[in-house]
């Protein structure tokens, strides 16, 4: 099993604002939000509105729903307009190979983010073949994100990128 605070723990810092796409319960949420601190906020953004109930419930036990934005996003979009360049980091673990619009996806994380904001993305070795994750990757650059650096996370593949602003 993953331990979601050893992966993110060097990129979410207390006062962050970080953004869970895909949230789900909230199996990195919570982590994040224990992480930010009680002047940081984790924005947490799922298709299925039981997803987000569950999150806020866990959230709510843990003491943590007063860091967590939960919102439920639409089929063709994250609903994120209002958090243009807020994001210090962002996550996006085993979803992108279920959207069918990556261009638009990797396009509103980036502009959500705050200039050099990092953004981690994994996807399951099960589900994602090399060479397609190259291709997330390739699109997750032609939307205006760099590559820092491949990371180990078992049984995924996973880059950091970082958001580049002209």
């Amino acid at each position: 099993v993953q331990d979601p605070e050893e992966i993110i723990r060097s990129y979410v810092r207390k006062g962050s604002t970080v953004l869970d796409i895909g949230c789900g319960m909230g199996f990195f949420s919570l982590p994040m939000a224990k992480l930010v601190g009680e002047k940081g906020r984790v924005v947490c953004i799922d298709l299925q509105e039981k997803m987000i109930e569950g999150l806020l419930t866990r959230a709510k036990k843990a003491g943590l729903a007063d860091r967590i934005d939960a919102r439920v996003c639409s089929q063709s979009s994250l609903g994120v307009s209002d958090l243009a360049g807020k994001i210090d980091f962002a996550l996006v673990f085993a979803l992108v190979h279920e959207v069918p619009d990556k261009e638009n996806l990797f396009s509103e994380i980036h502009d959500t983010m705050k200039p050099a904001g990092k953004l981690l993305t994994a996807e399951p070795r099960g589900h994602v073949s090399k060479s397609d994750f190259a291709k997330t990757v390739s699109v997750a650059q032609s939307r205006g994100f760099e590559v820092i650096g491949d990371l180990e996370i078992r049984r995924s593949h996973a880059v950091l990128l970082r958001a580049l602003h002209s």
